[in-house]
């Protein structure tokens, strides 16, 4: 019955996954279209697709290094998406700063 749950779960994280991968896609690419079309006046949503962007790499990471039990190769993977996510949330607050008292 255990084996069932814990299959069940991961079913269930997955689909959460795939879902908050589509949702932030698509702000990703919406945000991005609004700050290109005018970026002096939508300056501010260059840091917000940075945050977007390393919140999605973060739960990747995390859910890779879960998912990947004791295989070291995809854990290893799962630590670079999460470093990289973290590089992009670092980038956030350089952005935001360098635009706010730039």
């Amino acid at each position: 019955m255990y084996i069932q749950e814990r299959g069940k779960s991961l079913r269930n994280a997955s689909m959460l996954v795939d879902i908050l991968h589509i949702v932030v896609g698509i702000l990703i690419v919406v945000l991005a279209v609004l700050s290109f079309l005018n970026p002096e006046d939508h300056m501010l949503l260059i840091p917000a697709i940075f945050f977007l962007a390393g919140v999605l790499n973060l739960v990747n990471g995390i859910y890779k290094i879960r998912l990947s039990g004791r295989e070291k190769k995809k854990k290893a993977a799962g630590v670079a998406v999460l470093l990289f996510g973290i590089l992009l949330t670092a980038l956030t607050a350089i952005s935001a700063v360098s635009i706010w008292w730039g």
